[in-house]
């Protein structure tokens, strides 16, 4: 996965016609740090994914589409991938993933306690979300608005700005994310 991912990265970038220079302009991530991704030298932490999604106007999970290969009707839960971030903590298994028939997803996020998941923007403005807390205290934040949701709590947005999802030093979260493009 870590392998396809990098390739499929280094693709997007020749694809669009961008030098590594030219990318790190626009994501904000560091040219050397892009280096080493497209080489496997690293891992994208969820911060970076994000912000290349964004220089690539697409979700994460398009890139990640592009990197596995279209789901079955059924999708049994050993079939389904799971990514984690080791500094933050963070870990998505796709439970539904996009498909080109299909207009929504889902996915079941892990957040460590004490951790924090921030984006600088959303990769396409205007991404429909459903966020079900399954279990711990999540506190997220949508531009200048801050929600902090409990056990069995459902938020529902557009995303048009930046985000950031972090927990208490108490306990874990888990949650449900249903997202529909625009």
């Amino acid at each position: 996965m870590e392998a396809a991912l990098a390739a499929r990265l280094k693709s997007l970038r020749l694809q669009r016609g961008l030098s590594l220079a030219e990318l790190s302009a626009r994501s904000g991530v560091s040219r050397a740090t892009l280096s080493r991704i497209e080489n496997g030298e690293v891992s994208p932490t969820a911060q970076v994914l994000g912000k290349l999604c964004s220089a690539f106007s697409m979700t994460l999970s398009s890139l990640m589409m592009m990197v596995e290969q279209s789901p079955p009707a059924l999708i049994r839960q050993a079939q389904q991938r799971v990514w984690r971030d080791q500094q933050t903590g963070f870990s998505r298994r796709s439970v539904s993933p996009p498909a080109q028939e299909l207009s929504c997803e889902i996915i079941e996020c892990e957040l460590a306690a004490n951790a924090n998941i921030s984006y600088d923007a959303s990769p396409i403005r205007g991404l429909e979300h459903y966020l079900l807390l399954i279990s711990g205290q999540l506190q997220v934040t949508l531009g200048a608005q801050i929600y902090t949701l409990m056990p069995g709590d459902v938020l529902r947005y557009k995303l048009h700005s930046n985000s950031a999802f972090a927990t208490n030093d108490q306990s874990a979260a888990k949650y449900l994310l249903v997202i529909t493009e625009p």
